[in-house]
């Protein structure tokens, strides 16, 4: 795990900034991945992201993958530009 976990209620979107590397092509078979395992089995993934504060990971089910956000439950969207990895 490469980030501090933390529960997904903690999230604080104002906090979340982009990556030193944008990550989101090399992710996109991992984010549809965490996508169907969420919607399918109801399985989570480990997300991790950057913030001003440095990496946070997040253990959570994937609702859906835009152009530019992955979306998790409660109306939490977190940049595609932001993440760092994705593991399930």
């Amino acid at each position: 795990m490469l980030g501090e976990l933390i529960a997904k209620e903690a999230i604080d979107i104002s906090q979340i900034v982009p990556a030193d590397q944008n990550h989101t092509e090399e992710l996109r078979d991992k984010l549809n991945s965490a996508q169907r395992l969420g919607n399918e089995f109801k399985s989570k993934a480990d997300i991790t992201f950057n913030t001003k504060e440095g990496p946070k990971t997040v253990s959570t089910t994937v609702w859906s993958v835009t152009e530019k956000y992955i979306q998790l439950k409660n109306g939490i969207h977190i940049p595609l530009t932001s993440l760092i990895e994705i593991d399930f």
